[in-house]
């Protein structure tokens, strides 16, 4: 593991993509109806995107010894402790970072985090309501229950759908199309999403109307407390954003980045837009905000010509690095694991907590997007 190799080229995947849009009328706010006696709380439920899953990382770099060129944080001057960023959670495979967007964004005096890397919608419904234990934790809505009882809930913040779309499996099938069969991935994968939209997002509407029943439950009317529904920021930029040659394999083998161009086009410009337009519609038809983060990350995404990996001559930084982890293998001569690939990492985590500090300040619908050259404390709303 403290021996530099660079990254092999055959490298598989893990995870998701995406981002999304749509308007819903502003919540109002009103006192709590339960008796509010513990500090005010911000709850973050879901999936890896608002776990923080790859938080452990600050941008990208090639180098597999030692800092990793400064970008890895679980580095402690002589081996690796993941745990000193995901906690506990390491160990179940959680993977909540210190650097979550919940955290970074500092609603309320109580940040918590319910979120787990790979959750799917039934890990968030109550077990009343047919919702599944995960990872040795109870459903999250069960969990939030508690959370509910000991703490004055100001905001909820949901990421859910990814996982049941299988996108895990779509990205994996794209890289291994590019590394290994030399096709393209976006036909068949895009009638894959289609077959599972419907039933993605009535797991998610029926997520919302589980933490709905809870908060009832512990006292709070509905208008006490704000939910907002996100969608996914896209970790790869459309191929003409593409900093490596599709042809060869530097972008694979150095940038991590495994796709084709029409597959990179599809899933910039084609399953982004189509996943965050339903999870926008699914947010209006029940009542909830959403953040649209479909734009996030332009400019910053994985192998994007805008940014730069870290080098041994050139730390990491959040205003020129990469804001999403690459797709890592790990394998004996890679870095991390394969679950942090395609996720927003340490400095893509800072900039969705001020997207979500941005959304709590103006209630309602918003995209957020980041200016060029700043880091997250140039993201805005539009």
């Amino acid at each position: 593991m403290l021996t530099s190799p660079r990254r092999s080229l055959s490298r598989t995947v893990l995870p998701l993509l995406a981002a999304g849009a749509l308007a819903v009328p502003a919540v109002a706010l009103a006192t709590p109806a339960h008796a509010a006696t513990g500090p005010t709380a911000s709850v973050a439920m879901g999936d890896s995107y608002i776990s923080g899953e790859a938080g452990r990382w600050k941008g990208n770099g090639d180098d597999t010894a030692g800092s990793r060129d400064g970008t890895d944080r679980a580095w402690n001057g002589s081996s690796y402790n993941p745990a000193a960023v995901y906690g506990a959670t390491y160990a179940s495979g959680c993977d909540r970072s210190d650097g979550s967007e919940i955290r970074t964004a500092g609603i309320a005096q109580t940040q918590l985090n319910l979120a787990c890397s790979g959750a799917v919608t039934a890990n968030v419904l109550r077990a009343a309501d047919g919702g599944q234990s995960y990872k040795g934790e109870a459903p999250q809505a069960d969990q939030l229950a508690g959370v509910a009882a000991a703490n004055n809930v100001k905001l909820i913040t949901l990421s859910i759908g990814g996982n049941d779309l299988g996108f895990s499996d779509v990205i994996t099938t794209c890289a291994k199309d590019y590394l290994i069969w030399y096709s393209y991935c976006h036909d068949d994968q895009q009638a894959a999403i289609d077959a599972k939209m419907d039933s993605a997002m009535a797991g998610v509407a029926r997520s919302i109307e589980s933490i709905r029943t809870v908060m009832a439950n512990a006292g709070y009317a509905q208008g006490s407390y704000r939910l907002v529904l996100q969608s996914y920021p896209s970790p790869i930029p459309r191929s003409s954003e593409m900093r490596y040659p599709e042809s060869g394999w530097s972008r694979a083998s150095t940038g991590g980045c495994p796709f084709w161009d029409e597959d990179a086009d599809w899933a910039r410009d084609t399953v982004i837009p189509e996943i965050s337009d339903h999870l926008a519609a699914v947010a209006s038809a029940e009542g909830a905000e959403f953040l649209d983060l479909r734009d996030v990350f332009q400019g910053r995404e994985v192998c994007s010509t805008s940014a730069r990996m870290a080098t041994t001559s050139s730390a990491p930084s959040a205003s020129t690095s990469e804001w999403a982890r690459f797709v890592d293998a790990g394998m004996s001569a890679s870095q991390g694991t394969v679950q942090e690939s395609m996720h927003p990492n340490y400095y893509g985590q800072q900039a969705l907590g001020r997207c979500l500090s941005l959304e709590y300040a103006s209630p309602g619908n918003h995209a957020c997007r980041n200016t060029p050259g700043r880091d997250g404390s140039g993201m805005y709303l539009g």
